[in-house]
């Protein structure tokens, strides 16, 4: 199930911004990137819609989606 992000508090969609940012796997490349650009550039993919708050109730758990790889039946 889609979750609009701005449906959310802002401090929550900070948090999961910055939670998300900072997985274990999520790669910038070669170079640094600080946790303030990561969240600014997952921010803009949000409201560009190319990235979506993807809550899953079977496992109860929210990940950011390429918009691209929404289940069929989302």
């Amino acid at each position: 199930m889609i979750i609009p992000f701005r449906q959310l508090d802002p401090d929550t969609l900070q948090n999961l911004l910055e939670e998300y940012a900072t997985r274990d796997g999520t790669d910038y490349g070669e170079r640094e990137v600080s946790l303030e650009d990561k969240v600014a550039s997952l921010r803009r993919q949000l409201q560009s819609g190319e990235v979506v708050i993807w809550f899953e109730p079977g496992e109860e758990s929210v990940n950011l989606l390429l918009a691209e790889d929404l289940p069929k039946d989302a």
